[in-house]
């Protein structure tokens, strides 16, 4: 098709003037207000939002570029479709040599790479330039590195039918920009960023284990495995903050400079304690808390040069990750494969990293894809609110309740606080100017007027509706990890914190619990003979009306979600028979061969109430007990 008048007008204009907006004084805003948002609006994007989409909505999402340095940390447009991004694009006015500057190219590839989208583009409306951002980006790079289109503003009008057959908006609904990435794939080099960020952290995980080993010769296993892992995740955390504008960027890699690492960047930890009031943070005793301080991570003995290693890497133009476009399920897949492995301590205290045996049993560690997780969700979850008001502003009475019994990395769980989190602003955009008054406000406004919900809202959502259980406490500390981040997702959040109101966070330590799913306190019932402490510990048999009391009395959890692990049962340790015992007295289909999975769909369905749903891969509505 030929391209629209107004494309023809700008390259018209554009040409006509072509020295006034080459010079250095025609600013990136004056070039994106002038030509790039009219040349992307020509393609059907609805760049204003002028059909007044909530936040969530919007087809383009203007980023709010906070400049450090030379470098920003945000893309100029993250261009969607329903809430997926399809691609950004990063803008630059039109005396930057897009064709050969190295930066741009950089720029734009980490932010795609990170968010794992296939192609994005580079443009100043002089030049247009598609990238696949599939291969891992590096400050050496060529400008040229990755670039598989190149068009001067003189080939627009020519070259429409191809531009607009890929990135048109119409294109991208029918799948035309997906069928040109799969085209483009294949390249030489490409590395997935959660391939790479595992590896990474696996990297960090080892030199934390053997310097903490040789520095703190009064450490266990566990202790270790414990400490190893609420490092990272702490580090992470504030990783992230920095780049969501939470905290003061750079603050991490300021301990590059000079000595006692550890030390000051435990003053770190201590005041994200008392900013946060989350359990990742909690060094001493409080009333009401659901779980003991650590005690045991601010006395250990880290070496500067280790901290400083892992620090280094977090930070443009070193690191190729753009921590503030990192996807949620991204860092949830990582994690998941992160945690098949433990560190074991030799018997003359030599680090070894080995996959857990659960995981060697399995064959590996497998996450479930993100439609499988919203599948899932929309068919528990969904059905549930049907016909059903918040909760908010009133007593909460029961509100719906889900859970999942095997949580690992808590894809599951996020899967669900995403769908509670649309369905309730959903709610109350019917009628904002209600939920945006009062006390506890559950709507309030943010940049360029747009509507969200408060983070108290937030908060309250997650509390009232989301558990989890699982067996290892590192992926507790996980699934944690990540619902606090996604708690902490967007506009408001910084500006609540940057007016001093504190402790913005929950503790989750009474909604997701480390515990055996499968073995209640009824295990020690059977006159067992138990060998030690150490299979009482493995064990770690859960009592549900203890943990939950408030659910099981209610009658139980309104949906059971997750995928189960898939493990066969065999009498592999000397503490198997002991649980062979238990699980024949206590499940049915422990009478036949079998593995984990059977066992945890019992458990489901004991767990949920009556008329509730238990699912792993297939919806199950539960009429009867």
């Amino acid at each position: 098709m030929p391209a629209p008048a107004e494309i023809v007008q700008l390259v018209e204009l554009f040409q006509r003037n072509y020295d006034q907006y080459c010079a250095p004084s025609f600013s990136e805003a004056a070039v994106r207000h002038q030509f790039i948002d009219p040349f992307f609006a020509a393609l059907g994007w609805d760049v204003n939002n002028t059909q007044g989409f909530a936040e969530q909505y919007k087809e383009v999402v203007h980023e709010d570029k906070v400049l450090v340095g030379d470098a920003t940390k945000a893309p100029d447009y993250s261009f969607r479709i329903g809430k997926e991004r399809k691609f950004f694009v990063e803008a630059k006015k039109p005396s930057v040599n897009i064709k050969h500057d190295i930066e741009p190219a950089y720029q734009l590839r980490r932010y795609a790479w990170s968010a794992k989208l296939p192609l994005s583009i580079l443009t100043d409306f002089e030049e247009f330039s598609v990238y696949d951002c599939r291969m891992r980006p590096d400050k050496s790079d060529k400008a040229a590195t990755g670039r598989i289109l190149l068009l001067n503003f003189t080939d627009y009008v020519a070259r429409w039918d191809e531009i607009a057959g890929i990135f048109s908006k119409a294109a991208v609904w029918q799948g035309a920009l997906d069928r040109f990435a799969v085209a483009k794939a294949g390249k030489r080099g490409t590395a997935e960023v959660d391939d790479e960020f595992l590896a990474e952290i696996e990297r960090w995980r080892e030199l934390l284990a053997r310097n903490l080993v040789l520095r703190n010769p009064h450490l266990r296993g566990h202790d270790v495995n414990w400490a190893v892992q609420q490092t990272i995740d702490r580090i992470v955390f504030l990783r992230i903050c920095e780049a969501r504008n939470l905290e003061t960027y750079e603050q991490l890699r300021a301990l590059l400079n000079g000595g006692h690492t550890y030390a000051r960047l435990w003053e770190l930890f201590r005041r994200a304690d008392l900013r946060y009031n989350s359990g990742l943070f909690h060094f001493s005793e409080e009333r009401g808390r659901a779980e003991a301080p650590d005690t045991l991570t601010p006395g250990l003995e880290i070496d500067d040069r280790v901290l400083k290693d892992i620090i280094e890497h977090l930070y443009y133009p070193q690191s190729p990750y753009e921590f503030s476009v990192l996807p949620a399920d991204i860092l949830g897949h990582v994690y998941e494969r992160f945690l098949g492995k433990v560190i074991r301590l030799t018997p003359g205290r030599q680090v070894k990293i080995e996959e857990k045996p659960e995981v060697r049993k399995a064959g590996g560690v497998y996450y479930t894809p993100t439609y499988i997780v919203d599948y899932i969700v929309r068919q528990t979850v969904g059905p549930l609110l049907e016909g059903k008001t918040p909760a908010h502003g009133r007593s909460p009475g029961s509100p719906p309740r889900v859970a999942d019994i095997a949580c690992g990395s808590g894809s599951f769980l996020l899967g669900a606080y995403q769908y509670l989190l649309d369905w309730h602003l959903a709610y109350y955009l019917e009628e904002p100017e209600r939920w945006l008054k009062g006390k506890r406000p559950a709507l309030e406004r943010v940049s360029g007027g747009a509507t969200r919900l408060t983070i108290e809202e937030r908060k309250r959502i997650l509390m009232d509706h989301l558990y989890g259980v699982d067996i290892d406490p590192q992926a507790v500390e996980v699934t944690k990890l990540s619902l606090l981040l996604k708690v902490l997702e967007g506009e408001g959040v910084a500006g609540q914190l940057s007016l001093g109101v504190e402790r913005v966070l929950p503790d989750l330590g009474r909604n997701i619990k480390c515990g055996n799913s499968l073995i209640g306190p009824e295990f020690y019932d059977g006159k067992l003979d138990l060998p030690d402490d150490e299979t009482v510990g493995r064990v770690n048999a859960f009592d549900w009306k203890k943990e939950f009391p408030e659910v099981m009395t209610a009658g139980g959890f309104d949906a059971i979600i997750g995928n189960p692990p898939y493990i066969r049962i065999q009498a592999a340790t000397r503490w198997a028979p002991l649980e062979e015992v238990y699980r024949k007295r206590a499940y049915t289909v422990a009478s036949y061969k079998l593995d984990t999975y059977h066992l945890f769909i019992e458990q489901g369905v004991r767990l949920a109430r009556l008329g509730g749903y238990c699912l792993a891969h297939h919806a199950l509505e539960l009429p009867h007990k």
